[in-house]
């Protein structure tokens, strides 16, 4: 994946909740003729196949590590989205509705619990303004005459636990440094999820479609919501941590409203307006803030270090020849070793007591050190350890020539 891009991300997430939300009208029509179970198993399987023709060659030479996590993900999905279509019979839908949207205040517990994340005042104001505005555009607008089975909530909740537990980790392993296979993982969660649906809606047999146009909402639930969503969530999350992406991809009420007054002309109430504010007000909490400042001021402090590593690269010289050091225990170097104290400036600076030189003095004697190496003579003899011997001494015991072009500050 490449470097993070918080807005990329941000717009992939809002696509994902529109189509989430553009799925919900249609599904509502399409359950009158045809089991929630086979519409769920038929829509997953379908967009699992729909992203194998287009790359066919995605599955090849994954990494088992990749065919686990990927199960794993689709499981917890597959898992959760049987679990709410079960305890739908035994729920209002406004109920199982908010249930759901409960995953918006589990996700960062979980991020707590699990990973230590904490997470910031202002992402956690975007959670109360979105389960705020779920509250609002479910309970508030009326619960149907249903009784509530407290099995049912209690399933639903955990529904949304594993929703939340799919996001995190999703956004785990975005950030792995072996590499995300996006594609794969997606496919590989599809296929997971459909087998898994499929499982609980073979119990009384597998009803299809029997018109035209419910064979096209089929193809949008699958290819729109399913494959697109999907694929384009995985590749959101690597951009967008779990909780903001959590908040973004929560507001699918507000584009389900949407629709609902553009396309079936429902008539806009004042449950519309408050909650869809309160969405819009999450959503812009969860945005991210600077994002694009912060890269380039990423991408500025690597292009710095950058220069810096070529400067000094371009200073280090091999020698063909090393220095061949004579044994025996090296001389002290004294005050009285250069003919003129003022004229060395490492004299007094090198002794016990001497004043200590500044960083930019250091960097600069480095540089004309390793830049004398190249030059004849005893162009290096800028150089005084009180231990060691002087750099001079060493290039004429190593048959250097000497040249007048260079001061000598030592004596020979």
């Amino acid at each position: 994946m490449p470097a993070p891009r918080p807005l990329l991300g941000a717009v992939l997430l809002l696509f994902v909740s529109a189509a989430w939300g553009s799925a919900f009208p249609l599904m509502k029509d399409l359950i009158l003729r045809l089991p929630v179970e086979d519409l769920l198993a038929e829509r997953y399987l379908l967009a699992a196949l729909t992203l194998l023709l287009i790359k066919p060659g995605c599955l090849r030479g994954l990494s088992r590590g990749t065919w686990i996590n990927g199960a794993v993900l689709g499981v917890m999905f597959g898992i959760g989205q049987a679990a709410q279509a079960v305890a739908l019979d035994s729920l209002p839908s406004a109920v199982s509705g908010f249930a759901v949207g409960c995953s918006v205040m589990i996700t960062p517990i979980l991020s707590l619990a699990l990973f230590r994340q904490r997470v910031p005042r202002r992402i956690w104001a975007g959670v109360v303004l979105a389960l705020a505005g779920m509250t609002v555009f479910t309970l508030l607008r009326g619960v149907e005459d249903h009784e509530i089975s407290v099995l049912a909530l209690g399933v639903t909740l955990t529904a949304a636990a594993l929703y939340s537990g799919h996001t995190l980790l999703l956004a785990h392993l975005s950030k792995r440094p072996s590499g995300f296979p996006a594609y794969a993982l997606t496919v590989i969660q599809l296929s997971t999820i459909g087998i898994l649906t499929g499982g609980v809606a073979v119990r009384d047999g597998v009803s299809l479609p029997a018109s035209v146009p419910d064979w096209l909402i089929l193809a949008h639930l699958s290819v729109v919501s399913c494959a697109l969503g999907f694929l384009a969530r995985s590749y959101g999350q690597a951009h967008v941590p779990a909780v903001p992406s959590q908040i973004l991809m929560s507001s699918q009420p507000l584009w389900v409203a949407a629709i609902a007054v553009i396309w079936f002309h429902e008539q806009m109430g004042w449950s519309l307006v408050v909650g869809g504010a309160l969405m819009a007000g999450a959503m812009l909490l969860a945005l991210p803030a600077g994002g694009a400042a912060a890269q380039r001021k990423v991408r500025g402090r690597r292009d710095l270090l950058a220069i810096a590593t070529r400067a000094l690269a371009d200073q280090r010289v091999k020698r063909a020849d090393p220095l061949r050091l004579q044994g025996g225990a090296p001389p002290f170097i004294d005050r009285n070793a250069c003919v003129d104290a003022e004229s060395c400036p490492w004299q007094t600076r090198s002794l016990k007591g001497g004043a200590e030189p500044s960083l930019e003095r250091l960097i600069e004697r480095a540089t004309i050190i390793v830049r004398a190496k190249n030059l004849p003579g005893p162009g290096c003899c800028q150089s005084v350890t009180l231990l060691g011997r002087c750099l001079c001494d060493l290039m004429e015991e190593t048959g250097q020539a000497h040249t007048t072009r260079l001061h000598r500050w030592f004596r020979s």
